[in-house]
């Protein structure tokens, strides 16, 4: 631990937005509303509390830090079958590890994969702005210096990777890419991907790819980093993807995922978790096996999810910048200031949403979220819908 090093680390979003609203009271008798956190409503399958329940007798067993057999098979043949890989390309012993959720993934790539120093400079970490803390935090915790790369509107709200100088890119060790985007609900195409992929292995930098929220999605299924990476030379090197069972399958508590590709860099990563990583508890591993193989749940899932951007786009299409979003459950809307709007949301209407600026990092207009504030829609549509409508009378009258 670096004591330094966590000092130069924000408050977490949700508890800076804590201490924002302490002392300012909603309206007498509205039912209050938090759409700040991206935790879904949705019950999880029944398929996880059954399978939980029928490996109750592997409670007394130590889980193995790389899962079971039958966990990594399931994730290498969901991965084959949802992004199209050839057959046979995953080998689940080198390719698939399991995690107690991709936040603790995404922040202990960093640990393994950047070094003291890059022909004697200080490493450099890409990450898009705004930004989830985790891969902010990452960064700085490992000794790196976090590059944050504007995802605007003007860039289509993913980073522009031309725009990365080449004297940093000579000093990447590893870039964080999230598709769809959280929170803009942007979509990496075929021909980013690839032009993302192919700079990884110019530089010789780890692309790490948060494909957390790729089953939620409104249209065409985003694809996936694994197959550019294939595309690009048939082989997985510089490439990891990251996938969570937290939205696909509404089991946030579960506290499972996985991380896929490059076997060399998944050898390293073993070797780091199995000094520090949280491992899952057998019956746990169990029950997210079968929710890999199951997919009629995530076609009901997104199906419901569809209905509340149906719903966002009754209420503010043509106000506060609404756009429906590509994939992912947030609305980033257009407020002027932030911090001021949440505010007056929750004392007006007795509604909870995020200031976008505390998603990024930076102040004035060097903070590209400041102008926006994120909204989860995550409540069933009989309490998102009225709340959708409180919001729509308060910010946009």
């Amino acid at each position: 631990m670096h004591p330094d090093r966590l000092d130069r680390l924000a408050e977490f979003p949700f508890r800076r937005l804590a201490a924002l609203l302490e002392g300012v009271s909603p309206p007498a008798g509205v039912a209050t509303i938090d759409l700040a956190l991206g935790e879904p409503k949705h019950a999880p399958p029944a398929i996880l509390a059954e399978t939980v329940a029928a490996s109750a007798g592997l409670w007394n067993r130590y889980p193995p830090v790389n899962g079971t057999a039958e966990y990594r098979a399931a994730v290498a043949g969901w991965l084959e079958r949802r992004f199209g890989l050839p057959g046979g390309s995953l080998r689940p012993d080198r390719h698939v590890l399991p995690l107690a959720g991709t936040k603790e993934g995404l922040y202990m790539l960093a640990a393994s994969a950047v070094p003291e120093t890059v022909r004697g400079r200080r490493p450099a970490v890409l990450m898009p702005s705004p930004v989830y803390a985790v891969y902010y935090g990452a960064a700085v915790m490992a000794g790196a210096e976090p590059v944050l790369l504007p995802a605007t509107r003007e860039t289509g709200f993913l980073p522009d990777l031309a725009a990365v100088p080449r004297d940093v890119l000579e000093r990447t060790t590893l870039a964080y890419l999230c598709t769809p985007a959280n929170p803009q609900g942007a979509i990496a195409d075929e021909a980013y991907l690839d032009r993302a992929v192919d700079l990884a292995r110019e530089h010789g930098f780890l692309l790490a790819v948060d494909e957390c929220y790729s089953e939620i999605y409104d249209g065409e299924p985003p694809p996936g980093a694994l197959a550019a990476a294939l595309r690009r030379g048939g082989d997985l090197a510089n490439v990891v993807v990251l996938h969570s069972l937290s939205k696909r399958s509404s089991a946030a508590g579960l506290r499972s995922g996985f991380v896929a590709g490059d076997p060399d860099v998944l050898a390293r990563f073993l070797r780091l978790r199995a000094y520090a990583a949280a491992v899952q508890p057998l019956p746990l591993i169990a029950a997210a096996t079968e929710l890999w193989k199951d997919e009629a749940h995530v076609l009901a899932n997104r199906e419901r999810y569809r209905a509340k951007f149906d719903a966002a786009e009754r209420a503010l299409s043509g106000r506060l910048g609404f756009y429906r979003p590509q994939g992912g459950f947030f609305l980033w809307l257009e407020v002027g200031e932030g911090e001021a709007a949440c505010l007056r949301l929750w004392r007006e209407a007795g509604i909870r949403v995020l200031p976008g600026g505390y998603l990024s990092v930076g102040d004035g207009q060097a903070n590209p979220g400041r102008g926006y504030v994120r909204v989860a829609l995550v409540d069933e549509p009989a309490v998102l819908e009225p709340a959708l409508e409180r919001l729509a009378t308060v910010l946009a009258a």
